[in-house]
C-alpha cells in the first residue's frame, strides 16, 4: 500500500497524538463482589432438617420454588449418604478389632454357641447355681 506525503504525515501526526493504552482493570475487591455478601441461611444451609425450617419460615404460604426443593433433596441425599458411609466404616472398625460380638443388648438372651466362657470357677458355680434355680423354676410351674 503506498501514501502520498501528506497521508503519510498525517499519520505519523495521529500516532504521535493517540492515547497510550487504558490500565487492565483491577481485580475487584472481595467486598464489591455479590457473592461474599452475607446470603441468607437458605442459601447456605446444608442439614436438610434446618433448611427444610428454612424454607418454611420464608415462604409464607408454604410453597416453595423448585431450585430449592431441588437443594433439599441434595441435602437429604448427602445427609443419608454420609450417614451409610459411617455406619459402613463402623462396622469395618468393629470387624478389624474383634471376633464375634453380641449384637443384641447386654442383658438379652443369646444362644449357647455365643455365650461367653466364665472368666473364672466362681463364676462357673454361679451360674451353674442360677441355670439350676431357673430348671427348678420351671418344674414347679408344669
Amino acid at each position: 500500500m503506498s501514501f502520498d506525503a501528506r497521508s503519510l504525515e498525517r499519520l505519523q501526526q495521529l500516532g504521535r497524538s493517540l492515547p497510550k493504552p487504558l490500565p487492565k482493570p483491577q481485580a475487584p475487591s472481595p467486598a464489591d463482589t455479590p457473592a461474599s455478601q452475607k446470603r441468607h441461611r437458605v442459601e447456605i444451609e446444608t442439614d436438610p432438617d434446618a433448611l427444610f425450617r428454612e424454607l418454611m419460615l420464608v415462604s409464607p404460604d408454604g410453597t416453595v420454588p423448585p431450585h430449592l426443593l431441588d437443594r433439599l433433596k441434595q441435602a437429604e441425599r448427602d445427609k443419608l449418604h454420609s450417614q451409610q458411609e459411617a455406619q459402613r466404616r463402623a462396622q469395618q472398625q468393629a470387624q478389624r478389632q474383634g471376633g464375634l460380638k453380641p449384637r443384641g443388648a447386654a442383658n438379652e438372651l443369646r444362644p449357647n454357641q455365643q455365650r461367653r466362657k466364665p472368666a473364672s470357677s466362681e463364676e462357673l458355680e454361679l451360674y451353674t447355681a442360677f441355670q439350676h434355680l431357673l430348671l427348678e423354676g420351671d418344674e414347679e410351674d408344669t
